[in-house]
């Protein structure tokens, strides 16, 4: 029996609870917080027919504010993709005065009220404002544009690409860039052939962070937007319009649509970032 009790397997102690009550709690709150409230949204829009529901999708100014939403959410992804790496390049690679202080600007979108961001970008990019002032000569107009859109999307996004590149720059190890320079290879052969691939997976996160961030951004866009049906409207504010309109099964069919258009573009991005997590091991 003294034998028996010395080998028997010690239940090991953790500070957190075991895996039925975590497993438990994680199925309840996701329910709470994301389930059921998708569920009522999509039981909302099954009210309407397929008809119904396919001719609000297909009129024109539907058409037009998602061609809108998602490609300036798109085009400001890839601008965050490209100048988040080189933030976080900087941060991570060089010690210089005041880099906790640009450090912390890059965290700035997430503190700033989006209707205070919205209001300050309009005001930049007004045809009478610092930066518009220099295009309007030109007879470019950004604000209450396309353009402006971007911007604000550019603004509100930075921060997903750069706090998920950063971490990942900061685990790589220096000594594969130096064996490859000493292979011969240059400055630019090594961070194609060496450094990117490593960092790639993680840049395509922030992407779609980024890209997902976009498309429901709401506070900062409808200030420099213009709201013009047809020309400088997004999803977001047609939903809202809708349901200022008390059409409720409209503005549930149209975010229904929006959902499953970003979450399909995410699942796609998820899938290039296995294969590339797959292709570097």
């Amino acid at each position: 029996m003294t034998a028996i009790a010395e080998h028997r397997p010690t239940r090991r102690w953790s500070v957190l609870p075991g895996f039925g009550p975590s497993l438990g709690f994680t199925l309840f709150y996701l329910c709470l917080i994301v389930l059921i409230p998708l569920s009522a949204l999509f039981l909302k829009a099954s009210e309407l027919s397929f008809a119904a529901a396919w001719k609000i999708l297909t009129e024109p100014r539907t058409l037009a504010a998602f061609r809108l939403t998602f490609g300036a959410s798109a085009v400001a992804a890839l601008v965050n993709s490209a100048f988040g790496l080189v933030i976080a390049w900087l941060l991570v690679r060089y010690r210089f005065w005041g880099r906790r202080i640009v450090d912390a600007m890059v965290d700035l979108p997430f503190a700033l009220p989006t209707a205070v961001a919205g209001v300050a970008l309009t005001a930049l990019t007004a045809k009478n404002g610092w930066v518009g002032s220099l295009f309007a000569p030109l007879g470019i107009d950004i604000a209450f544009a396309p353009p402006g859109i971007v911007i604000a999307l550019v603004f509100v996004g930075l921060p997903f690409v750069v706090r998920t590149v950063q971490p990942v720059l900061q685990d790589f190890e220096p000594e594969l860039e130096e064996a490859a320079a000493t292979l011969g290879a240059d400055r630019w052969q090594t961070f194609l052939k060496v450094t990117f691939p490593s960092l790639a997976p993680a840049l395509l996160t922030g992407f779609a962070l980024a890209f997902a961030r976009a498309i429901g951004e709401y506070g900062s866009v409808i200030f420099i937007a213009g709201n013009r049906p047809g020309e400088t409207e997004i999803v977001p504010l047609l939903i809202v319009i809708k349901l200022e309109e008390f059409d409720y099964r409209g503005a549930a069919v149209i975010a229904v649509a929006s959902l499953l258009a970003a979450f399909s573009l995410l699942i796609i991005i998820n899938l290039l970032q296995r294969r590339l997590g797959a292709h570097r091991g």
